[in-house]
């Protein structure tokens, strides 16, 4: 896989404090259902850092850390080099676990980096990945979104050419099911008819789509979000049909996505996020249903475009019309159930 700088705009914290919000239902418990910590050349990004974010205003119960290549080992064999970032995200986990650190229980679930192409021969990885997790390994991702456009870059890492497709990395999928570990998969709008042909053939792994299933703005789609969308939401329909698949709403603050909220003088207000987001949290909706749909950070990624307090608030506007049901669905049920979490008693 080819590494290249990260397309992450930068986050600038004296910008960001221009846009002051009041918390929209404070009292909302939330299971953040997706974020990364790092500390690389881009920025630092731990613990004290997402918890000074997660303390902003909302009540953010629980979190679930994804696969961002940090802290992998530095010796032993290649393939098990991705234990490390367990052992990270597990040692973050038990800080916050102690109470020490505030309401949030940090990492409480944990979405590994298993290289899946190694097919029946990741199950040692895996195990490893489980002993040393604390019983909180939940899934795996690798990198899989790609575009052969250079315009159209959202990750660090290229994979392969047709990798859902290849056989080694299908049975690497398949043989998470022996394990109970569910899949991330993020995607380009563009490759969400692969995706589905992939979850169509390991009906016994749950699918997590990430990022609404990335409806790519910029590049060759520049300037036709409403052709993006048709195409977008056709592919979506089609995985939607698959028990074994459910959609993460967030992520649009990647650049990836086409909008230039971040060029502005202010940062974009909860309302103007929620207006540009409609479309994509409507179809969603539409097509899995509250229950098989959850919202996500994407932290620190999603930060040099808008604060977290802001972010939520903006998910709490697209949200404001659902019923009880589907607003707890959304904002901790389908996470809950989806990464087997301790869960809260309240609901939204």
């Amino acid at each position: 896989m080819q590494i290249v700088n990260a397309p992450h705009l930068p986050v600038r914290a004296d910008w960001l404090a221009l846009r002051d919000e009041p918390v929209l239902q404070p009292d909302w418990p939330i299971v953040d259902a997706h974020h990364h910590l790092w500390d690389r050349q881009s920025g630092r990004y731990l613990a004290h850092e997402f918890l000074e974010d997660t303390g902003s205003g909302h009540r953010v119960v629980s979190t679930v850390y994804v696969q961002c290549r940090s802290m992998l080992r530095t010796d032993g064999p290649v393939e098990m080099r991705p234990v490390g970032e367990i052992e990270f995200a597990n040692g973050i986990a038990a800080m916050s676990a102690s109470g020490a650190c505030g309401q949030t229980r940090c990492c409480e679930a944990i979405v590994g980096g298993a290289d899946l192409s190694l097919g029946e021969g990741v199950a040692p990885v895996l195990e490893a990945m489980l002993q040393v997790s604390g019983g909180r390994l939940r899934g795996i991702r690798n990198p899989l979104a790609r575009h052969e456009s250079d315009a159209v870059r959202s990750s660090p890492v290229t994979p392969p050419r047709g990798l859902m497709q290849d056989a080694g990395f299908r049975a690497g999928v398949a043989t998470l099911a022996r394990y109970g570990l569910s899949l991330d998969a993020w995607v380009y709008h563009s490759q969400l008819d692969e995706l589905y042909e992939l979850a169509r053939c390991v009906p016994d792994v749950m699918v997590v789509i990430d990022h609404f299933g990335g409806p790519v703005g910029v590049g060759p789609y520049a300037g036709h979000r409403a052709e993006v969308l048709a195409v977008w939401r056709s592919s979506l329909q089609r995985l939607a049909t698959l028990p074994n698949t459910c959609m993460k709403l967030g992520g649009a603050g990647m650049p990836v996505f086409g909008y230039d909220f971040a060029s502005a003088g202010l940062p974009p207000s909860s309302q103007q996020l929620a207006d540009a987001w409609r479309p994509y949290f409507d179809v969603c909706i539409d097509l899995f249903g509250a229950d098989r749909c959850m919202f996500e950070s994407n932290f620190p990624v999603d930060k040099g475009m808008f604060s977290y307090c802001v972010l939520w608030n903006a998910f709490k506007r697209l949200a404001a019309h659902a019923s009880a049901a589907e607003r707890e669905a959304l904002f901790s049920g389908t996470a809950t159930r989806i990464y087997r979490l301790r869960g809260t008693r309240d609901t939204v």
